[in-house]
């Protein structure tokens, strides 16, 4: 049986994969597994329940989504603090800020508004390890906590939420942005109501687009994964600059007054330079994903800066950060984490802080992002396949071998069976754009002929 927890939280189509009723069953097996220290230190014993914050994206599965996790919650003796429609980011940032035990965000991130997900969160914020995870999955298929009396957990609404996490975006800003002209695209997102509001108090000028959620828009055409829309607004308002978001405003990508796309890794470099000229990138080390571009890792070493490589997933990058003391990593994708103001990826922080050093240097989006030189790069989503037997596949690995000798350490080759869709994913850099696209495309047939379903 395959596992059912994927690279971030469960995810699938609401309603069909993810049903009220293994939302339900798996609030409970939480309330089980990460209620273990309200149990270990007496709360529960002196009256004292533990507590949880939830929050949302607005896609219109959240709302019988949450409902469902609530109850299980409650119903397992845990007093739930809705938060409502807001980013992931400030969701793990809440159950920090008020010492909850742990929280639970609803959303799928960037897929599109049928599908939805479950991400727990343990105490301070933090994503659940593996092993975690693995417990609550097997709590499912156990007794649950059954309190009654003054032990059944309270459902209230978390009133100042927004206010907090507004408060704290603008306490972690290193210089004001007045004088800067962005077009924010919320990606009909949880995004929509906050990050104008910050971006304004901070002094920049706002411009919006896809801030509109009507429940079923949720990354249609807009935000971080569909670029196009920003990039056209970002030159006809001309504004120096374009921040998009995906659905829960966990990633950030951009777009120069130019229109063209500045992406994860770039950002990222951007940040570790600043950070590094304020002294503020401990060990003067990054911590990036295997799927960051190599023209990354050459752009870092030539600034003096290590770069450490874990496998694909925010929370992984955060471990990384966490058993280092580290203060920066991300993904390609646009998750970047500042350890020293959030425990995970959170796009209003990033684009504010690409903002600050353009306010702090006085250079383009451009002028900072040209400091790395992206290698070309394709990835092939290749679907229809048994992602499951591409680890012990011995022609696979065998292409890739002669894939590898043949670019040397002029580029590199990545399969990698996707953790929250049914797809193998396929990337080559290389040199020359031509040779990374025809290496790509052999590898891709390869995987298909081998792993058809």
């Amino acid at each position: 049986m395959p596992r059912l927890f994927g690279t971030d939280g469960v995810r699938g189509l609401a309603n069909s994969d993810l049903t009220v009723e293994l939302a339900l069953s798996l609030a409970q097996a939480a309330a089980v597994v990460l209620g273990e220290g309200s149990i270990a230190d007496g709360r529960r014993a002196s009256g004292r329940r533990p507590v949880a914050v939830v929050a949302r994206d607005p896609r219109i599965s959240g709302e019988f989504i949450i409902a469902a996790v609530a109850a299980g919650l409650a119903s397992s003796g845990v007093d739930v603090l809705d938060a409502g429609v807001l980013p992931t980011p400030a969701a793990a940032f809440l159950i920090g800020d008020i010492g909850a035990d742990f929280g639970v965000m609803i959303s799928a991130s960037h897929n599109p508004a049928p599908d939805n997900g479950i991400k727990f969160f343990a105490q301070g914020g933090t994503k659940l390890p593996d092993i975690v995870e693995d417990r609550i999955e097997a709590a499912l298929g156990t007794d649950k906590l059954a309190p009654t009396g003054v032990q059944v957990g309270r459902i209230t609404r978390f009133a100042d939420a927004e206010d907090r996490y507004v408060v704290h975006l603008l306490g972690a800003l290193p210089h004001r942005l007045d004088g800067l002209h962005v077009v924010l695209d919320c990606a009909h997102g949880a995004a929509a109501g906050v990050s104008p509001e910050v971006f304004t108090d901070a002094g920049a000028k706002v411009t919006v687009i896809g801030a509109d959620p009507d429940g079923l828009n949720i990354n249609d055409g807009v935000g971080s994964t569909h670029l196009d829309g920003l990039a056209a607004a970002v030159l006809e308002h001309g504004a120096h600059l374009g921040i998009a978001h995906d659905g829960d405003a966990d990633r950030c990508l951009a777009v120069d007054a130019t229109g063209k796309v500045v992406d994860g890794d770039q950002i990222m470099a951007i940040i570790a330079l600043s950070m590094k000229d304020r002294g503020l990138l401990r060990e003067n080390t990054l911590v990036a994903t295997v799927m960051s571009n190599l023209g990354l890792k050459v752009a870092m070493a030539e600034h003096g800066i290590t770069m450490v490589e874990t496998k694909v997933g925010d929370r992984y990058v955060l471990e990384a950060l966490n058993e280092r003391g580290l203060s920066l990593g991300g993904e390609q994708s646009g998750h970047v984490i500042m350890s020293d103001f959030a425990t995970t990826g959170d796009g209003i922080l990033t684009g504010m802080h690409i903002m600050a050093e353009m306010a702090r240097t006085g250079k383009s989006l451009a002028e900072l992002a040209s400091v790395m030189t992206v290698y070309p790069q394709i990835m092939i989503n290749v679907k229809g396949v048994d992602r499951r037997a591409l680890a012990s596949n011995e022609v696979i690995a065998a292409a890739v071998v002669a894939a590898e000798a043949e670019l040397g350490s002029n580029g590199r080759v990545l399969l990698r069976a996707s953790g929250t869709e049914p797809l193998v994913r396929v990337m080559v850099e290389a040199t020359e754009q031509s040779t990374a696209d025809r290496i790509a495309h052999e590898l891709a047939d390869i995987v298909r002929q081998q792993l058809a379903l």
